[in-house]
């Protein structure tokens, strides 16, 4: 049966007629385990400072989302309609999103950190027919009358303040006898999820039903997750998973759009007091709880499991998770991105015992060997469109090209970028690949090896070099936090530019201390052949991160600032104000 898709989304329903909702897997795990905490939030503190918890099972949960999902339909929501969903982490976020899903509306996630303005470029490129969304984004919406006006479908999620329509509340009201869910095909869409739009401007990436269950099906059986198992999910729509996987989610006490300034006390008492047995999360959190946890000789004893995506995990936070985890707990690292999530896995001990040493000489960062299902091919690097896969030149074992990804999790499209679309898709038959934005190589043994973003090579007189192999050198300095490399210049001629994060406390404070740190940073340079022609170092004290995960680097913003100060230390005329130690 087809069922009607979002404006703008191609729809393949009729040519797969397999009907797929994912919300259907909420609705197992009640018939299953109904009275098995699905949902665990921590809404404040008693009079001693104790932690209290809302909570709902897996039977109130589906229910819950039955009457939300009703109440949508009764007020007119139609399958493919586009609700932007703006609701803080909480037992509401999750039983509205399944209530989208249930009511075959394609649910709009776009990250509230990325700032007003970039909000609004996505939400004029989605033109929304609703917001199910807090007090304060419904105010937003009023107070710009006239920019949506599709937007005919808004819940109010809290309080009502100076307008009128429907509650969180009022919905629940709504009776479920003979209630439904929509007959959604695999490839209808469930859901547009916005890129942090760390590389250029974000992007909605379009999810189909068919997709979330290849997702869950690849994570469930590659990590080897049993329902009743209790995860604490550092990013909220993985508790989507969760419940579609018989697992308990534990909210953390965090703020998801500032994962590196997460408070280690709340992770731990949420583990501690919920015996949590799997999280997932920022390498920016790990790093805070990993520290903490060495620091004061803490042991995550119920943790097993910990999963960390959003950029490479630093060997240093590898090294302190699994110090702080139990016997037997393990962390891995999946890779991925939005557009195609999981494609490899590593665990941190084979990384620690096997790989870590080549990272450190400049080999770039192994990630793992692919899921089962999940094809990954290395292409010459190109920033053309490659209309058919004809087109391409795959290329050896061993050498760095572009990272080619096709299989049952790769979404199909950008929601309204065609061009955008064109450029990162491949046609191949009756599948198509996806150009992951990536470069990498594959060794000897099958394993891929991430070598940074394409965006980010720098191109010189000597050829290409590749950020995440040459910057993972200089890591190893024990007053560097994080390194930089961008190309100051034009393409192929830039100059390579190291800039340099030192630790918190550890930034050079005199001349004499600035020129020994230097020294030794040219020292590592002359350890190896791809480092060798970098002779310009500067220092930052706090690099631009993505706002999603709060570690993938803005080398786009930091590019240009390291231009402004080789051109302050030349005598070039220059707009910046920054004062920041002489570069060299």
């Amino acid at each position: 049966m087809h069922r009607p898709s979002a404006d703008g989304v191609s729809s393949a329903a009729d040519s797969c007629p397999e009907t797929v909702n994912i919300a259907a897997t909420l609705r197992d795990s009640a018939l299953k385990f109904p009275t098995q905490q699905a949902v665990i939030f921590p809404a404040g503190r008693d009079s001693a400072g104790r932690v209290t918890y809302s909570q709902l099972t897996f039977a109130q949960l589906d229910d819950e989302s039955n009457r939300l999902a009703s109440g949508l339909r009764k007020l007119g929501v139609r399958p493919g309609h586009r609700l932007v969903l703006m609701v803080r982490p909480s037992l509401e976020f999750i039983a509205l999103t399944y209530a989208l899903f249930k009511a075959g509306a394609v649910a709009v996630l776009i990250d509230p950190g990325m700032g007003p303005r970039n909000i609004f470029r996505c939400l004029d490129t989605v033109e929304p027919e609703g917001f199910v969304a807090i007090s304060a984004v419904q105010a937003l919406r009023l107070l710009n009358p006239g920019r949506f006006p599709s937007a005919r479908w808004n819940v109010t999620v809290g309080r009502r303040w100076f307008w009128g329509g429907p509650t969180y509340k009022s919905l629940l009201g709504s009776a479920t006898n003979g209630f439904q869910m929509v007959a959604t095909a695999a490839t209808d869409p469930a859901a547009i999820i916005f890129t942090t739009g760390s590389t250029g401007p974000a992007k909605g990436v379009v999810y189909e039903h068919g997709m979330f269950a290849a997702q869950v099906e690849q994570i469930r059986s590659h990590y080897q997750i049993q329902p009743g198992e209790i995860d604490l999910p550092g990013f909220p729509l993985f508790a989507l998973f969760n419940a579609a996987m018989g697992v308990t989610t534990v909210i953390p006490d965090m703020d998801p759009t500032r994962p590196a300034k997460v408070d280690p006390v709340k992770i731990l008492e949420g583990v501690d007091n919920q015996g949590v047995t799997q999280a997932f999360g920022s390498p920016a959190i790990w790093n805070r709880v990993g520290s903490y946890c060495v620091e004061q000789q803490r042991t995550l004893g119920t943790l097993k499991r910990v999963l960390s995506a959003g950029a490479p995990v630093p060997i240093p936070v590898l090294r302190s998770m699994q110090q702080s985890l139990a016997e037997g707990g393990t962390l891995c690292t999946p890779y991925g991105a939005t557009e195609a999530l999981p494609v490899c896995s590593i665990s941190a001990e084979e990384v620690l015992t096997r790989t870590a040493a080549r990272t450190e000489q400049g080999a770039g960062t192994c990630v793992g060997h692919p899921f089962p299902g999940i094809q990954v091919r290395i292409i010459e690097i190109s920033d053309q469109p490659l209309e058919h896969w004809s087109d391409v030149r795959e290329l050896p074992m061993g050498q760095i090209g572009e990272i080619t990804v096709s299989g049952p999790v790769v979404t199909r499209e950008y929601f309204r970028l065609p061009a955008a679309t064109k450029l990162a898709k491949i046609a191949d038959g009756e599948r198509f690949w996806h150009r992951m934005g990536d470069v990498g190589y594959f060794d000897e043994e099958g394993a891929l090896w991430y070598c940074g973003r394409k965006a980010h090579i720098v191109e010189t007189a000597d050829g290409r070099m590749f950020t995440d192999c040459c910057e993972a050198v200089f890591n190893t300095h024990p007053r560097v936090f994080r390194s930089a490399l961008v190309g100051v210049g034009d393409k192929p001629a830039q100059t390579p530019v190291m800039i340099v994060e030192p630790h918190a406390g550890r930034m050079p404070r005199t001349a004499s201390d600035r020129l020994q740190f230097f020294a030794e940073l040219e020292q590592l340079a002359a350890t190896t052949e791809i480092t060798r022609s970098i002779r310009t170092f500067l220092l930052h004290p706090a690099f631009p991160v993505d706002i999603r995960h709060n570690i993938k680097i803005f080398r786009e913003k930091l590019a240009p600032w390291a231009a402004r100060q080789l051109n302050n230390a030349a005598g070039l005329p220059s707009s910046s104000k920054t004062k920041l130690p002489e570069p060299r």
